[in-house]
């Protein structure tokens, strides 16, 4: 037995050259691997460095490392702050509808689609659909200025015919929230549909056949058959979706947000920008950061614990 043992410990060449020959096996995928290792690392894990930012006073003068070290206080002034409240709890519940509505939106979209059958029509619906998703926020705004000012706005100059007094949809706070959500699933609901559908051609149809026989209709169909066949994607594109709960969409916010409706709609990356590129307050920006950065990593482990324990895969 002490004999066995100890010729399991001798490291044997060919295990210590087994990765060698694992690489020149698959040279030509490793070749392929290599720009896409090399892009990582360059622009995500070298830059985390960055990090200790949060736990100092940076100062441009001084630089990263010279910058006096404050420990926590960039966190306790964060959380303590007088807007902390504010904009978690905007953060969050705008999060929440996109999460709610946007989430399950483009999954309605690709169940309709599905069920069309004349190609032309459908094409055309997936065309008209997806192509928002290629518009800045700008071009959206510029969109909805044009359709909600409360001057000249199309929908105003309707209410206006009809003996309803102008409303100013894009400075009331009552309205500010509504809008991001509506604005958020319109510009990209087709885009998202279009990964399941693709889900949805995966479906063997002798499923659906075998359903026909059993006497179930089309809503039966889709509960039994459909769903169950793309609830991997969905639940892989929940947990992508959970990761980024404190991502309200920065871009879409900064376009929509004013002095009027900001109390309703200002998010933590909103304030973000403000505090850290208008006040250069650096050290602070980065604390927040890395605060949702860990906020978004413990709801990712979450998700996907849930994942496998209701639906038994590991993503």
């Amino acid at each position: 037995m002490q004999a066995k043992l100890a010729a399991d410990a001798i490291p044997l060449p060919h295990k210590r050259n087994s990765w060698i020959r694992t690489i020149q096996k698959y040279k030509v995928m490793y070749a392929l691997l290599f720009p896409a290792l090399v892009y990582f690392a360059v622009f995500k894990y070298i830059p985390m460095a960055g990090i200790i930012i949060a736990f100092k006073n940076y100062n441009l003068a001084l630089g990263l490392w010279d910058s006096p070290w404050v420990g926590l206080k960039n966190f306790k002034d964060f959380i303590n702050g007088v807007y902390f409240w504010d904009i978690m709890r905007n953060t969050i519940i705008i999060s929440l509808y996109k999460l709610l509505f946007g989430f399950s939106a483009p999954i309605v979209l690709a169940l309709l689609l599905n069920e069309v059958y004349t190609q032309w029509f459908k094409k055309i619906v997936q065309t008209i659909t997806y192509l928002p998703h290629f518009l800045s926020w700008v071009i959206v705004y510029g969109l909805m200025v044009a359709l909600l000012a409360p001057g000249d706005g199309l929908f105003n100059m309707i209410l206006k015919e009809n003996g309803v007094g102008p409303i100013s949809f894009l400075t009331e706070p009552a309205w500010g929230r509504l809008l991001i959500i509506l604005s958020e699933i319109w510009k990209d609901i087709g885009w998202g549909a279009i990964l399941y559908l693709a889900a949805l051609a995966g479906i063997d149809p002798s499923l659906y056949e075998a359903a026909r026989i059993d006497g179930a209709s089309k809503g039966r169909q889709i509960w039994h058959v459909t769903l169950p066949g793309i609830r991997g994607v969905i639940i892989l594109m929940l947990i992508l979706k959970l990761s980024h709960i404190l991502d309200a969409g920065f871009d879409q916010i900064f376009m929509f947000a004013n002095s009027f409706n900001q109390e309703k709609i200002d998010i933590i990356d909103t304030w973000v920008y403000r505090e850290g590129l208008e006040r250069l307050k650096i050290g602070l920006a980065t604390a927040v950061g890395l605060f949702k950065a860990v906020i978004g990593f413990i709801l990712v482990l979450a998700a996907n614990k849930l994942a496998k324990k209701f639906d038994g895969q590991i993503w």
